[in-house]
């Protein structure tokens, strides 16, 4: 079977996913849109089964991208993702709203199973719903109860869906007609009609006694609150940043040292040649560049799980509203925000929220300003290679303060273009914020796992493949050159430090750098080194900032391919001690405080990757609006770094 997962948001719908798929799940697209689809195997009897979790909608009528996916499913049979059978997660809390999703789906005749779900949070609230009641009312449903937080519930929902072929042979009469997607009167009136039935049966089916969530209520005063609620925010994403940077630094530092000393080996058990080389200086440095960075986006990616899990993300977007207003965004806006933190593609793609096209088109426009995980492995290096390593105020690390400074600068600069675009980007309409608060819950620990999980699994799959896929081209221009060039180049500078009496050590070091300078990446460097030197930056970097392009992380597999060729495969030290003794022809470092803290402005600003551009392109169906994009970003990028080389030179 194919078997539709639905529920309004906030009713733990995909901790229930989580519940009934495990680890057996992963994320791809709908057919012709970028919305996110999860899909995942369950197992009745022996045979496996593919469970769909659709997006989060309060209704069949789309009133956005991801809602029109759910109605364009379930409403037309000739659909690829026509379910079999449904699932609708209702909150056993709040079911007056919750049935509304449900009757409608209901009425579509598929076959239908409601769970009742955070029994738990309904009982804090003296909510008993009577489930014999609601099974009259809907004698084609099966029903069952679970608190999927806590793992309840499994074995009873795999046991209705094991019976759904046997009891759904036969069509029933639905109660109300789903109206045409395009009447809007007919909507309202047949949505009018549904909440009147629900008013009926309601008081069938749920015996109540509701009390206020004190807890909540306590939290919420001092959460969203005017004044420390902005304050409590910003101290928990330095408290994130510290964590990265104390909690990160030995797995990294053992992963860079391992595969340095993996490349070493190999280079000594291998025979001498063009295939060795490949390995040892383009494949074990590529590889190495994707996987020393999984500490720092997995504790990322479990503080940003926490935060969604407990439901304080949403008092984040409530709050964050008082300041967007202003600058042409909305509340919502944090979403696809806060999204961006982790990757710009997914924060592009969930400005659909928005109703309102100008606060949808200044979200996307800035969206990529927001420093992504793909920023990360950038940041980490220069600030290890140029930032010392010791506390402030005697707690505080200096460098998990700079990767919060870093944060904090496109996070700012997001929000002054969206003030600059609000003046240029006219329109009639005005936009609201429409918000529902969860219950504040304790994180469980297998959902916020599975999301860390399913963050690594994707940046390892995805990134590393362009990543391994550059260093290995990289490894090949670094390696060649046109004609003997490289060979003529290298024999003369030989020859020239060998009557200056310089030892033969030195004398391979600046033969391997003088060829590499000869090799066709060393031709492609040095022909824009003009336009970045007043950056404070070198060839070499000129080279690794044009791979970028392809997606930001390259740059540290760039830098680790053309360091490895450099070196011959003589000395396989760790990148960062290759970088830190890397000297001009002047004897200068290349890597300072000035040109360090240029490079990661320059990566705060610069728009560095084709991928987020084509979603641009769209989500806005115009080639416009990337174009605009990448050029005002691009300038943003080059006098940040070059005011920030000379504030600091």
């Amino acid at each position: 079977m194919k078997i539709a997962l639905l529920g309004n948001p906030n009713t733990g719908k995909s901790t229930v996913f989580n519940l009934l798929t495990g680890m057996r799940q992963h994320v791809g697209n709908f057919p012709g849109v970028t919305v996110d689809k999860k899909i995942g195997k369950i197992k009745l009897d022996q045979d496996e089964h593919e469970l769909i979790d659709f997006p989060g909608t309060y209704s069949l009528y789309p009133r956005s991208k991801d809602e029109e996916v759910v109605y364009k499913s379930l409403c037309n049979d000739q659909s690829v993702n026509y379910p079999d059978a449904a699932i609708v997660v209702l909150d056993a809390s709040n079911l007056e709203r919750n049935l509304l999703l449900f009757t409608q789906i209901y009425d579509l005749q598929l076959p239908t199973l409601l769970v009742l779900n955070m029994t738990d949070l309904a009982k804090k609230r003296n909510k008993v719903c009577n489930v014999e009641g609601l099974q009259k009312q809907f004698p084609e449903a099966s029903i069952v109860e679970a608190n999927a937080r806590v793992g309840a519930g499994k074995e009873r929902i795999l046991e209705a869906l094991t019976q759904f072929k046997e009891r759904h042979g036969d069509k029933f009469q639905p109660q109300i007609e789903i109206a045409q997607v395009d009447d809007v009167l007919q909507q309202e009136v047949e949505t009018e009609a549904r909440f009147k039935r629900i008013s009926e049966i309601l008081p069938l089916v749920e015996s109540k006694k509701e009390t206020k969530d004190t807890r909540s209520n306590k939290l919420d005063r001092i959460l969203v609150h005017p004044i420390w609620g902005y304050g409590i925010f910003a101290l928990i994403l330095v408290i994130i940043f510290q964590f990265i940077f104390a909690f990160a630094a030995i797995p990294m530092d053992i992963i860079d040292g391992s595969f340095a000393t993996f490349s070493d080996w190999l280079s000594s058990v291998l025979p001498e040649g063009s295939l060795t080389d490949l390995v040892t200086q383009g494949i074990v440095p590529g590889i190495g560049g994707v996987v020393i960075f999984i500490p720092q986006i997995a504790i990322l990616f479990f503080f940003i799980a926490i935060l969604e899990e407990t439901g304080y993300l949403s008092r984040v977007v409530f709050i964050m509203d008082r300041l967007m207003r202003p600058l042409g965004l909305n509340g919502k806006s944090v979403v696809p925000l806060l999204s961006s933190v982790a990757c710009a593609i997914p924060g592009i793609m969930a400005a659909r929220t928005i109703s309102d096209w100008k606060e949808r088109i200044i979200t996307i426009m800035v969206a990529p300003l927001m420093s992504c995980s793909a920023r990360i492995p950038v940041y980490t290096l220069l600030i290890a290679l140029v930032i010392p390593e010791k506390t402030v105020f005697g707690f505080m690390n200096m460098q998990g303060l700079v990767l919060f400074g870093l944060y904090a600068l496109g996070t700012i600069s997001a929000l002054v273009i969206a003030l600059v675009l609000k003046w240029f980007i006219k329109t009639k309409e005005k936009g609201f914020l429409m918000l529902e608060m969860p219950s504040y819950k304790i994180p469980h620990p297998s959902n916020v796992l599975l999301v860390v999980w399913e963050k690594i699994r994707i940046f390892v799959w995805d990134a590393g493949k362009i990543i391994l896929a550059i260093s290995i081209i990289l490894w090949a221009l670094a390696t060649y050159g046109p004609g003997d060039r490289m060979a003529k180049a290298g024999e003369q500078a030989r020859v020239e430090l060998t009557m200056q009496g310089i030892s033969e050590e030195e004398i391979d070091q600046y033969v391997a750098s003088v060829e590499l300078e000869n090799s066709y990446i060393g031709i492609m460097g040095k022909s824009i080194e003009p336009v970045i030197r007043p950056l404070g930056y070198d060839w070499k970097i000129g080279v690794s900032l044009i791979t970028s392009f392809a997606a930001r992380e390259v740059f540290v597999g760039s830098m680790a391919t053309i360091y490895a060729v450099q070196d011959d495969g003589e000395e396989n030290r760790p990148l960062i001690e290759k970088m830190r003794d890397e000297k001009r022809t002047d004897g200068e470092p290349v890597y300072t405080l000035a040109s360090g803290a240029s490079l990661m402005v320059f990566y705060v600003f610069a728009m560095q990757c084709m991928a987020t551009l084509a979603v641009v392109k769209r989500e806005t169906k115009s080639w416009k609006w990337p174009l605009i994009q990448i050029v005002y970003m691009g300038i943003l990028a080059y006098l940040g770094a070059w005011i920030t080389f000379m504030v600091l030179s």
